[in-house]
């Protein structure tokens, strides 16, 4: 059984053999996942060592302390949050082994081609089709707001492959090559003036059906698991205390005195609490990863990240006065991730408009958080039964 000892063990001989001063990054991070020490509660030999998934702390600890290089998780954190556990767990082997060790060190980028333009909030509805032919599938459709397909070399997707049943029923889950021909990406301009989000247009793309993770018509089950690591991954994320967006407007009152007055202050108190619990939560939720996978509790702390970041960041905008409607630079850019403390507090602030549609709409989650968690009656769904091809479109 691994332990801690073992892991610092594992980690002194990591670094003794690739010290960070001398080594080339990308050989420093392929080293510590051949080494076991990526995620540690993976299987051995996929960049783990069947260890508890709270041990990661210890190896991380250890790293940090001697300044070695990372993966950059805010540039890969679709495939580190959603791609990687979907693979591990409905992948084969061979496609475990050839997509897990590029995904983790940042070698390749990864999207998800979930959301469409007719299919956001009911994704199920998903018109996008593929047809097989032979040992591949034809994929045709048009997917929406991905982040990272400019960067991308592989993506998630999940196409509609028997229209003659319900619509939770007919779908499969592949994985696709954002390279191969018929794959267009467009930018999709937003409110920030930037272009963090994506069009993506499939005409005849061929996946081969080697690229299927689960059986045909079984992905939506497999899409659950992605979903709810998603969710965790953007609701869930360690912060320490008065970390993230509270962290910085604490630090806005701090800094500008003559702005304060009584009602901002009450309202920044119960903002600063909010977040507290809220980061409570996502350690206690982090704990409970350890005994399994994700389940729809990680929707109750996406939904509190999105309303937390659009109440701080209007918080901020409000306190800061003139200062906090100036902005940097409107410029049409493709950006490589979000940055939600590096920028002034008019990025926050709109940019967090989006937070309560990402990753799962807030009314979609709320229903999640109220039939799973809470047990309450489902709402009434007349098209459960009836095949996608006949649904009113």
């Amino acid at each position: 059984m691994t332990d801690a000892d073992d892991l610092r063990r594992r980690t002194a001989e990591l670094l003794a053999t690739h010290p960070p001063a001398t080594t080339q990054p990308l050989d420093f991070l392929r080293a510590r996942f051949d080494a076991g020490l990526a995620w540690v509660h993976f299987p051995q030999g996929l960049g783990g060592l069947d260890a508890p998934r709270s041990l990661q702390a210890v190896v991380d600890a250890e790293l940090d302390a001697a300044d070695a290089p990372g993966n950059d998780p805010g540039r890969i954190g679709i495939g580190l949050g959603m791609a990687a556990p979907t693979i591990l767990q409905f992948g084969t082997d061979e496609q475990k082994q050839r997509f897990l060790r590029p995904l983790w060190t940042g070698e390749e980028v990864w999207c998800q081609l979930f959301s469409e333009p007719g299919a956001g909030s009911d994704l199920a509805s998903l018109a996008t089709r593929a047809v097989r032919e032979g040992e591949s599938w034809i994929v045709d459709g048009q997917k929406v707001w991905t982040s990272s397909a400019h960067l991308a070399r592989w993506a998630i997707l999940i196409a509609r492959t028997d229209p003659d049943v319900p619509k939770h029923r007919g779908i499969s889950y592949f994985v696709c090559d954002m390279t191969d021909p018929g794959v267009e990406v467009r930018p999709l301009r937003q409110i920030t003036g930037e272009a963090e989000f994506n069009e993506v247009f499939l005409t005849g793309v061929r996946i081969p059906d080697a690229h299927r993770l689960g059986e045909v018509g079984a992905g939506w089950k497999v899409a659950q698991t992605t979903l709810m690591n998603e969710r965790v991954a953007i609701g869930g994320a360690r912060t320490p205390r008065e970390g993230g967006m509270i962290g910085v407007a604490a630090a806005d009152w701090r800094a500008r005195p003559e702005l304060r007055t009584h009602d901002l202050h009450q309202r920044l108190l119960k903002l600063w609490v909010e977040a507290e619990v809220a980061r409570l939560t996502g350690e206690r939720l982090r704990q409970q990863l350890t005994k399994g996978q994700p389940g729809p509790e990680g929707s109750g702390m996406k939904l509190a990240f999105a309303r937390l970041a659009q109440e701080i960041s209007g918080w901020e905008v409000e306190f800061l006065a003139e200062d906090g409607l100036t902005y940097d630079d409107w410029t049409m850019r493709r950006p490589d991730g979000v940055d939600f403390t590096g920028r002034e507090a008019g990025y926050r602030y709109l940019r967090a408009k989006g937070n309560s549609i990402e990753g799962g709409t807030s009314e979609v989650l709320l229903n999640i958080v109220a039939e799973r968690v809470l047990g309450l009656p489902p709402e009434p769904r007349t098209d459960k039964d009836v095949a996608w091809k006949d649904l009113p479109r």
